[in-house]
């Protein structure tokens, strides 16, 4: 997860060496090529240079006949500057598009990558989104222990708000398979948590807020809540490890593994001996569930959808029964954002989110993880966002969060984020539909996630299977 940027600064790096002075030899326009960027062509009696990748086929007339410069590929420059391509002829005829009847279609990595830097670029928040999901090393994750003084920066300001016995006493009704140990290894593993801020006083603070929101909620969803008790309600978090009335003998949610669709296809459910489907109910402090959530945090985990489709069970029995909550903290799903970006404010409310009640807050972030149960309406507030207000209330007073007389805490007024909300990001790829080898950016999921390194180039090779994708970029 820690390449995204790179990866997205790839075609912007290739470009400007493209762009570097052309070589002196002579280049008429041929329409047959096609051009990379700072490509110079002579074409009528006038002299032209390539802006960016350009097609065969589309000649410099287009610059005049474009409604405004900046539609055209091409760019009029002085009759004296040498032509030519930076570095290497043109490319061979036609490699974007399906070649002649007879001939195989080809495909340049190079071009498919630029494509998908700019279609990513046309969304601003698809930059902070990726940055926040980066994600460490699992050697370097393993090698987390309390009061190690290597540990990340981030697990580090974790440990000095809390330590093991905090922990202890925040969480003293906890099952054993939740450890202090687990919950900083699950920090580590996602950097963008209690990440550094402007000043050391500002990342302690918004460290503190972050750990109060995380809490409250797993105190609502794995909580024992039995009031009877003298521990208080809200120490009563981590309690329960897997859904109630769950074993891993359970045959549940896993209704559509038997079923040959492209999410089964994309996440295959795993199965048993005996051949029955293994069962994806609610595991670990955010009690994940569904295959479709199992594979692609496993994928940010071991860059492996099937490690725990295969082995769902170490989301109860593994430090990962945290990790799956820091998981689902970073992630958004559009048309909401991640409980990240609310806490940290890089989520801001629109018009449309403000018309509905989605106020920065404690309240939304239970619109993220429950809305639909325990949100909207005009009536009081639902007993179970209560509770999670009540929660945030005492870990905030522990962990020294002040809360504003004006934070909105509750959601009983808040209606369902939209499409027409400011966190409505399409983060997954689908067929562009045309004959251009080429995916789009789209609001529902699939297979291909515009956060995910590589899936671009999978999503075009899986709509165009007959196309040929070469790689020109050296591997």
């Amino acid at each position: 997860m820690n390449v995204f940027c790179r990866r997205a600064a790839l075609p912007a790096l290739l470009l400007f060496a493209l762009a570097a002075a052309p070589s002196a030899h002579a280049l008429d326009y041929d329409p047959a090529h096609a051009y990379p960027a700072g490509c110079v062509v002579s074409w009528k009696e006038n002299v032209f240079r390539a802006k960016w990748w350009t097609a065969a086929g589309h000649t410099p007339d287009e610059l005049a006949n474009a409604a405004n410069p900046w539609d055209s590929s091409w760019e009029q420059v002085a009759a004296a500057t040498p032509t030519g391509c930076p570095g290497e002829p043109p490319l061979p005829p036609d490699p974007g598009h399906p070649g002649e009847p007879g001939q195989p279609a080809k495909a340049w990595l190079s071009k498919l990558l630029a494509d998908e830097a700019a279609l990513a670029a046309a969304f601003p928040m698809m930059g902070p989104v990726r940055s926040s999901l980066r994600t460490l090393d699992n050697a370097s994750v393993e090698a987390v222990q309390p009061g190690r003084m290597q540990n990340p920066a981030n697990v580090r300001r974790v440990e000095t708000i809390l330590d093991a016995a905090r922990f202890e006493h925040l969480f003293v009704l906890r099952a054993p398979e939740y450890t202090y140990e687990g919950f900083l290894k699950s920090i580590a593993k996602f950097p963008a948590i209690c990440a550094d801020q402007a000043t050391p006083q500002e990342a302690e603070a918004l460290c503190r807020k972050t750990l109060a929101t995380m809490f409250a909620h797993f105190a609502q969803e794995t909580g024992a809540h039995e009031s009877w008790r003298p521990e208080e309600e809200y120490r009563q978090g981590l309690h329960y490890v897997r859904e109630m009335g769950m074993t891993e003998a359970s045959d549940a949610y896993n209704g559509e593994c038997g079923h040959a669709t492209w999410s089964t296809e994309a996440w295959p459910c795993g199965r048993w001996a005996d051949g029955r489907f293994k069962s994806y109910f609610g595991r670990g402090a955010k009690q994940l569930s569904y295959h479709f959530n199992y594979g692609p945090f496993s994928d940010a985990m071991y860059g492996d959808v099937n490690v725990l489709l295969d082995a769902p069970e170490r989301v109860a029995d593994t430090w990962l029964n945290l990790a799956s909550a820091t998981f689902f903290y970073v992630y958004p799903q559009p048309p909401k954002p991640s409980m990240l970006h609310i806490i940290d404010g890089t989520w801001q409310p629109n018009a449309a989110d403000i018309a509905d009640g989605r106020l920065p807050g404690f309240g939304v972030t239970t619109m993220v993880i429950n809305g639909g149960v325990e949100c909207g309406g005009t009536g009081p507030e639902h007993a179970a966002s209560a509770n999670r207000i009540s929660y945030y209330r005492a870990f905030a007073a522990t962990l020294g969060v002040p809360v504003d007389d004006g934070e909105t805490l509750g959601c009983r007024n808040m209606q369902a984020f939209t499409e027409a909300s400011a966190a409505a990001l399409p983060i997954y790829w689908e067929n562009n539909w045309t004959t251009t080898p080429g995916c789009k950016l789209v609001g529902y999921q699939t297979a291909f996630s515009a956060l995910k390194e590589g899936d671009y180039v999978q999503c075009v090779r899986k709509a165009f299977p007959d196309v040929e994708i070469i790689d020109d970029l050296g591997g």
